[in-house]
């Protein structure tokens, strides 16, 4: 499918101004460097380039006219086969060419009174001939000049397609909240009312509140401090800790100098959520969950390390979201690094010992 004719009406209309700008100023380039070259041959044939200016300078704005008029016609038929069109720079070129031959005749005619100037089917022809180069010259120079525009339309378009898909990608990918996490969250809440639990079920709430609204109010396009993306996170623990009361222990490593640097909103909001689940949801005791941040080499390197009860082992590596049976929150912060930095990012996820597994970011360190 066409894209120009699959575009709005004004995208249409933007595409003729610009094109008809640029063959304007292509058509000015292409006959003064035909004034230019004649100069100089006809001056080295023995012809006076100063005297015979003026005549040429009405001949090629002339030839200028013919010229936009073919390129009109090649413009209107700009959706047709190439052979269409090599027969349409063909055929315009051969009309156009006797009309500029004679004029050229009448100008030389001219410039030359009184003296006589006798019409030769000699010298015509070589005119017509000249005329015929020039004008095809033109004709296949405009459509090399509609193809390249063309091409260069659809690149820009193409990319901005893939560039509002990206966008959209990237909002589906962090907008995606674990819908288990609130529906255990809610029922939790409904639980703590049903115990009496007044207090803690109005912190697990507000907490709750404050994470969505945060979780809404970021901008998926716009990168944040990684401190401020930790305290989102400790925000999510908190909600956790109210469910996992006495069980779950955060150690955040981050120097200093690395909590301005910046990366993606809610990043870490996967792996964290993927810790919590496979370490304190599947099983009883204390799980400690290590947040880490390093720099070297230009990269800042990123690494969430949790307890997984002995149950889980590495043998069945798909329970934690590694391999071919990736979860969807670990996915997806794989396809957001590649979506986002391709080459320069990367994301891995394996055991460090039987009861510890670790999932871990590689991103280009940028200063906030």
């Amino acid at each position: 499918m066409d894209i120009e004719r699959a575009t709005p009406e004004v995208d249409r209309d933007e595409f003729a101004r610009t094109l008809r700008s640029l063959t304007i100023r292509l058509g000015a380039l292409y006959w003064f460097a035909t004034f230019v070259t004649d100069s100089i041959v006809w001056g080295i044939a023995g012809t006076d380039p100063i005297a015979s200016a003026s005549g040429k300078l009405f001949a090629y704005c002339f030839g200028a006219v013919v010229c936009l008029a073919i390129s009109a016609l090649l413009f209107r038929i700009r959706h047709a086969s190439l052979n269409i069109k090599a027969t349409a720079c063909f055929v315009s070129a051969l009309v156009a060419a006797p009309f500029f031959a004679l004029l050229d005749f009448a100008i030389h005619a001219y410039c030359v009174y009184p003296e006589p100037v006798h019409f030769t089917w000699t010298d015509f022809g070589q005119a017509l001939i000249s005329s015929t180069a020039t004008f095809f010259g033109w004709s296949c120079l405009y459509v090399a000049l509609l193809y390249s525009f063309q091409v260069r339309d659809q690149e820009r378009r193409l990319a901005a397609s893939r560039e509002e898909a990206l966008s959209a990608q990237m909002r589906a990918l962090r907008y995606q909240i674990n819908p288990h996490f609130l529906f255990n969250t809610l029922n939790s809440v409904a639980a703590l009312i049903e115990e009496g639990e007044a207090a803690r079920a109005e912190r697990m709430v507000l907490a709750l509140s404050e994470f969505l609204h945060e979780t809404l109010r970021l901008d998926p396009q716009h990168d944040v401090r990684l401190d401020d993306e930790i305290a989102l996170q400790l925000n999510y623990l908190d909600i956790e800790r109210e469910r996992f009361p006495n069980r779950i222990g955060v150690e955040v490593r981050v120097p200093e100098a690395l909590r301005s640097a910046l990366v993606p909103s809610l990043i870490l909001q996967p792996l964290i959520e993927n810790a919590v689940k496979h370490g304190v949801g599947a099983g009883p005791g204390h799980v400690r969950i290590q947040l880490k941040a390093q720099a070297a080499a230009g990269e800042l390197n990123l690494s969430i390390e949790n307890d997984v009860p002995l149950a889980i082992s590495p043998r069945d590596e798909r329970q934690v979201g590694l391999g071919a049976g990736l979860g969807i929150g670990l996915r997806n912060v794989a396809e957001r690094i590649h979506s986002r930095f391709a080459a320069t990012g990367s994301f891995s996820a394996h055991w460090v010992t039987p009861e510890r597994f670790r999932a871990a970011i590689t991103l280009p360190l940028r200063a906030g």
